[in-house]
């Protein structure tokens, strides 16, 4: 396992550092060395992001998180978890752009499609095998169709998800699998396509899902009748 370690701190190391140079693309440039976010519930205004603690008040607390090589619990219907360390977590994260996650495989589990809104994703391979890829936006040629890039990846091997667009990862194989990523916001957000589309509350009007998706209404019934897991 020291290999394996080792080849995770560094390119962690090196993920983060590249994320830095492009992380204000959609985060805010701090205008001081450190924005400690306050717990949004002892906050008496809400804002764009976090309000910063007193700078008096900044512990190296407010800096570190531990837990991330503890597994996540992947018992659920699409065998995958992912664990956060973005502002929510981390309060130290305010105003600096980055944040990251861990991303635990079952055998055969999947990290459905979904979108990050606020980030780019850069994800590095620690343990087995994934099927990675991404869909590119609507093509201005209207006779042209949206393009997958698609990857396998093994245990050393990055993969980069462009902002905003959907994407998945699969692990193929028999064992268990562990990847890690950095995001290029404090705070990336997620959209899961199919909670979104089909698990919102209130739900979307069964007319606009069957003309969208061009299937009977007795379909989409079922498919908003379905559990859709939240694996983050």
């Amino acid at each position: 396992m020291a290999p394996i370690n080792i080849c995770l701190l560094s390119t962690i190391a090196i993920s983060l550092a590249l994320l830095s140079s492009f992380a204000h693309a959609s985060d805010p440039s701090p205008l001081q060395d450190f924005c400690v976010a306050v717990n949004d519930s002892n906050a008496a205004v809400f804002v764009n992001g976090k309000i910063c603690k007193d700078p008096e008040m900044v512990t190296a607390e407010d800096f570190f998180f531990a837990g991330l090589n503890k597994p996540g619990d992947t018992s659920n219907a699409v065998g995958s978890k992912v664990t956060p360390v973005n502002v929510n977590q981390l309060p130290g994260l305010n105003t600096l752009g980055v944040s990251l996650v861990r991303i635990d495989y079952a055998p055969y589990g999947l990290n459905p499609p979904h979108t990050h809104p606020r980030a780019t994703e850069i994800l590095v391979v620690v343990e087995g095998t994934l099927y990675v890829g991404f869909v590119t936006s609507n093509p201005a040629d209207a006779t042209q169709k949206n393009k997958l890039f698609t990857k396998t990846l093994y245990p050393g091997d990055v993969f980069v998800f462009p902002e905003g667009l959907i994407h998945f990862q699969f692990n193929t194989g028999k064992t268990n699998a562990v990847a890690f990523a950095g995001l290029s916001s404090q705070n990336p957000g997620v959209i899961t396509v199919a909670n979104t589309v089909f698990g919102s509350d209130p739900p979307i009007s069964r007319d606009v899902l069957t003309k969208a998706f061009q299937v009977d209404a007795n379909v989409v019934k079922y498919l908003q009748g379905q559990f859709w897991t939240n694996n983050n």
